[in-house]
């Protein structure tokens, strides 16, 4: 049974950051949470990410190329292998993929769209909702749901605007709110947490990073979702088990391979 009833829809539990203690706090946490979704973001995280899922009941994995790491893709193989991992039993999403305008290292923005468009592709192929990473890209990403009907996913730790975001809910696209949700000089975000639809918000963590009030300056895990959910509870108005209720059953209809 869980603690915090509350399913964290992005983590990242491969990161080196929890090297030292992975498999200490995924123990702790079997009765904290009802699930984690650890997004892939190569093919070796994604890879890693399903060896997690299998040795972990609650642990579910996401697989994909996240937008700052596309430089390793070195082959034309690597859709294939990408398609034949989505296929694990576990797998409850391709993610995280998406558009990253931010770091001029990064790809530029054609080579971004073509990868993004590949991966969507094949989650609409094999009937999997996509979590999405949308950093400076706000305007060619809602472009890109607008050419793409049908696509069922989210728009993880969401950093557009109102605008852009009723225009996401029209089409059923979620929003995932995370630490910096919780940040008093997020104004935009917190304006775009009171008024999502219930039915269509989601909560997460992003860890290790982005730790949300009162802790930040330490490391971010799926347990920390509890002050998520209490924070947006406040902003919203409702008590906080409801929101973390609602979020988890919106969880289980997005990514649908997690069980009940």
């Amino acid at each position: 049974m869980s603690r915090l009833g509350i399913i964290d829809t992005h983590a990242h539990l491969d990161d080196h950051k929890f090297d030292a203690d992975r498999h200490a706090l995924l123990e702790a946490l079997r009765n904290e949470m009802v699930a984690v979704v650890s997004m892939g973001t190569t093919e070796e995280s994604s890879r890693f990410n399903i060896a997690l899922a299998e040795q972990y009941e609650f642990v579910y994995a996401g697989v994909g190329w996240h937008p700052e790491d596309l430089q390793g893709i070195t082959d034309g193989g690597w859709l294939t292998r990408l398609g034949e991992l989505a296929q694990h039993p576990k797998v409850v999403c391709i993610g995280e993929i998406g558009l990253d305008y931010y770091w001029e290292e990064n790809e530029p923005k054609e080579i971004q769209l073509r990868r993004l468009r590949e991966q969507v592709d094949l989650a609409m192929q094999l009937h999997l909702p996509v979590s999405i990473h949308d950093r400076e890209a706000h305007g060619d990403a809602l472009e890109f749901i607008r050419q793409t009907p049908g696509l069922r996913g989210v728009f993880h730790c969401f950093s557009g605007s109102l605008e852009m975001a009723k225009e996401l809910w029209k089409r059923g696209i979620y929003t995932g709110f995370g630490g910096s949700s919780t940040y008093k000089r997020n104004k935009k975000v917190r304006e775009v947490l009171e008024a999502c639809p219930a039915e269509l918000l989601l909560l997460e963590t992003d860890c290790p990073y982005l730790t949300p009030e009162p802790y930040r300056g330490r490391r971010n895990h799926p347990a920390m979702t509890e002050w998520i959910c209490k924070n947006a509870a406040l902003v919203r108005g409702v008590d906080w088990q409801e929101l973390a209720a609602q979020s988890t059953r919106n969880a289980r209809t997005l990514f649908d391979k997690v069980k009940s």
